[in-house]
Protein backbone atom coordinates (compact mmCIF):
# COMPACT_ATOMS: atom_id res chain seq x y z
CA UNK A 1 0.00 0.00 0.00
CA UNK A 2 0.87 3.45 -0.74
CA UNK A 3 0.58 6.78 -0.09
CA UNK A 4 -2.04 7.03 -2.47
CA UNK A 5 -3.68 4.29 -2.25
CA UNK A 6 -6.90 4.75 -0.77
CA UNK A 7 -8.37 2.18 1.89
CA UNK A 8 -11.27 2.45 4.50
CA UNK A 9 -9.62 0.72 7.38
CA UNK A 10 -10.54 2.93 10.81
CA UNK A 11 -7.60 3.63 12.17
CA UNK A 12 -6.64 5.67 16.01
CA UNK A 13 -3.61 8.08 15.91
CA UNK A 14 -2.34 9.36 19.08
CA UNK A 15 0.74 11.64 19.82
CA UNK A 16 2.16 12.57 22.95
CA UNK A 17 5.66 12.34 25.19
CA UNK A 18 7.12 9.27 26.83
CA UNK A 19 8.42 9.34 29.69
CA UNK A 20 11.79 8.56 28.39
CA UNK A 21 11.83 12.26 26.70
CA UNK A 22 11.19 10.76 23.20
CA UNK A 23 8.07 12.04 21.19
CA UNK A 24 5.86 8.98 20.30
CA UNK A 25 3.31 8.57 17.02
CA UNK A 26 1.14 5.74 18.37
CA UNK A 27 -1.00 3.92 15.67
CA UNK A 28 -3.53 1.41 16.35
CA UNK A 29 -6.58 -0.52 14.61
CA UNK A 30 -7.70 -3.89 14.74
CA UNK A 31 -4.77 -5.50 12.79
CA UNK A 32 -1.92 -3.39 14.19
CA UNK A 33 -0.17 -1.42 17.24
CA UNK A 34 2.73 0.37 16.49
CA UNK A 35 4.14 2.41 18.36
CA UNK A 36 7.13 5.34 17.02
CA UNK A 37 9.47 6.64 19.27
CA UNK A 38 11.36 9.96 17.68
CA UNK A 39 13.56 12.52 19.52
CA UNK A 40 12.20 16.14 20.18
CA UNK A 41 14.01 17.46 16.52
CA UNK A 42 13.18 14.26 14.90
CA UNK A 43 9.42 14.82 15.94
CA UNK A 44 9.83 18.64 14.91
CA UNK A 45 11.19 18.44 11.65
CA UNK A 46 8.18 15.21 10.93
CA UNK A 47 5.70 17.97 12.60
CA UNK A 48 7.06 20.47 9.52
CA UNK A 49 6.74 18.12 6.91
CA UNK A 50 2.94 17.48 7.80
CA UNK A 51 2.61 21.14 7.92
CA UNK A 52 4.13 21.68 4.70
CA UNK A 53 2.09 18.83 2.92
CA UNK A 54 -0.82 20.18 4.25
CA UNK A 55 0.03 23.54 2.84
CA UNK A 56 0.33 21.86 -0.68
CA UNK A 57 -3.24 20.36 -0.47
CA UNK A 58 -4.52 23.53 0.98
CA UNK A 59 -2.96 25.65 -2.18
CA UNK A 60 -3.92 23.28 -4.62
CA UNK A 61 -7.55 23.05 -3.54
CA UNK A 62 -7.76 26.79 -5.01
Amino acid sequence: MGINTPHNKVTDLQVGPTTGGMVRIFIQNKDISLPLDFSPEEAITIAEEIIASANLVKSSDK
